[in-house]
């Protein structure tokens, strides 16, 4: 890592077209970019706001927050589609944007932070695990044509 200083940031709305990049790289290219542009100035009319990490002005990471009420757990903030760029892992960035998200959901009135990870993504199930959250169920999901 360089001299820059880390930072975490809200990603004002005007400017949510800089995840991109990051996006498009944790989607495997998969996806669009069109589309992705799409859905991302959709989500951001939906409780939605992201959170960057910065290496001085350089955008290197990216974290979703959903903020909604949970019948069975009041008001929460999910997580969504963490990446950091692979040369700023396994530095402790990611245990510094879960602390600055704990405290960020406080700011909000949260109570609880959930997340979905795939299932074979096994470096983030010890990451998470490490960072006190359990697992409470199954995320399913259908594709309807």
């Amino acid at each position: 890592m360089n001299d820059s200083p880390i930072s975490f940031r809200i990603i004002p709305p005007s400017e949510i077209e800089t995840i991109l990049p990051l996006l498009s790289k944790l989607n495997e290219y998969k996806i669009p970019e069109a589309i992705l542009l799409e859905r991302i100035h959709e989500m951001k009319t939906q409780n939605y706001e992201c959170l960057g990490m910065y290496n001085g002005e350089m955008l290197m990471g990216i974290c979703g927050m959903w903020f909604q009420t949970r019948h069975y757990a009041g008001r929460s903030l999910e997580i969504d589609h963490v990446i950091i760029d692979e040369k700023y892992r396994n530095q402790g960035i990611g245990k510094q944007m879960m602390q600055f998200i704990y405290k960020y959901a406080k700011s909000k009135s949260c109570n609880w932070v959930e997340l979905n990870t795939y299932v074979h993504n096994f470096p983030s199930h010890k990451f998470y695990y490490n960072e006190g959250f359990v697992a409470k169920g199954y995320h399913f999901v259908k594709t309807i044509n």
